[in-house]
């Protein structure tokens, strides 16, 4: 992942800058890490963060301590030079570098999902390929909830008015957004995160960016700034940004479709497409055969959330089936209409609210065993139809979690450290859930039952 980054000395990318975050994704893809002055940033001085952390859950507590190490060690946080990046929303005095999760021996964390990703990718290397995705991550932009017993409203516009979810495709600026969006876009030059379109989506003031394919850690990076970039500069603009799964009943929920496609690094070759031919090749239908043989028991790291079970109820927006179909936005494993040359397949399952880090590593992992076993997919669908059961994900957090559990494909794709880790936070997420009582319970059981 080289970088012209690299060519120009740290000391002169960081001028002016008087902290830094070091940063490194947790399993859930949040940042977590320090801050420390630039001089020590520039020194090299060691900076360790407890092994526990990258296990940490979403409401902030940690599970048993077997799943990270009694003795509650330590990792080291090493920057990767190509990530480290002046963050222009706060005045250029402050940078921030995604650092990779090591051992104090040495090796790459089990628990890091970076670390995760970079194995698969280096799996692909192994066979003379590389691995190339694209993701598109569809996000909210609503009022600041003051109170979450209250449903998430939209901005008010120029107009005085709130969208009613008539603003699909819409290129107006009568939202007000403009100045917000402005600064994204800013911001998305100075991080050195290409993009190729925003647009308004199908939800009350949801939108979505595509970013240009490339190196999945590279572009998992690039999905992680962003998310980062993007709730910071709402706070900045009075807004907040949304990238539940599903914020709003009755509205299309968040997804982050994934793209892949495999080049030969010989040949330059997409390994999709026969070259002679132009038909596709083995290789692409064992990679679909791959991810329909494997999904399912993974769907845990596609959908990680309560919530992310209610963006699955909308069942053409959000498939949740393992089907494969030629340009169908119902199945789950969609293959776009393109030129041979651009041959690949869209992973429509995993939601915006997924670890982007998580769900690449995931799905390229599935694909790439699809390969090794020559997994044979089943028919194509077409039109409309109904996914048999073989084909069905499951439908709430707690199937997922008990799929994951028994998945032995998991632990031999992902690692038993990680699957296990992972297994014990997630437990804990909806237990937290299960201690409360919602609005729709009172509303409906309190008075009748």
């Amino acid at each position: 992942m080289s970088s012209p980054l690299s060519a120009v000395p740290m000391s002169e990318r960081l001028a002016g800058v008087a902290d830094i975050e070091c940063v490194t994704p947790d399993l859930n893809g949040v940042p977590r890490g320090k801050v420390m002055t630039v001089e020590g940033f520039l020194s090299e001085r060691r900076l360790q963060l407890a092994r526990g952390v990258l296990l940490q859950c979403i409401m902030g507590g940690y599970p048993e301590a077997e799943f990270y190490g009694h003795d509650d060690g330590d990792l080291v946080l090493c920057p990767d030079a190509d990530q480290v990046h002046v963050l222009p929303w706060l005045d250029q005095t402050r940078a921030l570098a995604i650092c990779e999760a090591v051992e104090l021996d040495g090796q790459l964390s089990g628990l890091s999902t970076r670390a995760l990703l970079r194995r698969v990718v280096n799996q692909y290397a192994e066979r003379g390929w590389t691995p190339v995705v694209a993701t598109e991550l569809e996000f909210f932009l609503f009022e600041p909830n003051r109170d979450d017993t209250q449903a998430f409203q939209p901005p008010v516009g120029l107009d005085g008015r709130r969208e009613v979810g008539a603003g699909a495709f819409s290129v107006s600026t009568s939202n007000g957004l403009k100045p917000f969006f402005d600064e994204i876009s800013a911001g998305m030059a100075a991080l050195g995160i290409p993009r190729d379109t925003f647009m308004h989506e199908m939800g009350v003031s949801q939108f979505e960016i595509n970013f240009v394919h490339g190196d999945p850690v590279l572009i998992a990076d690039q999905t992680f700034l962003f998310k980062h970039m993007l709730h910071e500069v709402a706070l900045k603009h009075g807004l907040i940004a949304v990238c539940m799964a599903k914020p709003l009943a009755r509205v299309p929920g968040c997804s982050m479709h994934i793209h892949q496609s495999i080049v030969d690094q010989h040949s330059g070759q997409n390994i999709f497409t026969d070259a002679a031919t132009q038909e596709p090749t083995a290789a692409f239908n064992h990679f679909i055969g791959g991810l329909q043989h494997c999904m399912a028991e993974l769907t845990l790291l596609m959908a990680p959330y309560v919530n992310s079970y209610q963006r699955f109820c909308h069942a053409y927006a959000s498939p949740n089936n393992l089907c494969w179909s030629h340009d169908n936005r119902a199945a789950g494993l969609r293959i776009p209409a393109s030129e041979p040359v651009a041959r690949r397949v869209e992973n429509r399952l995993p939601g915006a609210d997924a670890n982007p880090y998580l769900a690449v590593a995931a799905s390229l992992a599935a694909g790439l065993y699809g390969i090794d076993h020559a997994c044979d997919p089943s028919a194509p669908a077409q039109g409309e139809f109904t996914a048999p059961d073989e084909l069905v994900l499951p439908n709430t957090l707690h199937e997922a979690i008990n799929r994951l559990d028994r998945s032995e494909v998991a632990r031999e794709l992902l690692g038993a450290e990680f699957v296990n880790g992972y297994l014990a936070t997630k437990r804990m997420e909806l237990e937290s859930f299960m201690d409360e009582i919602t609005p729709w319970e009172r509303r409906y059981l309190g008075s009748q039952v």
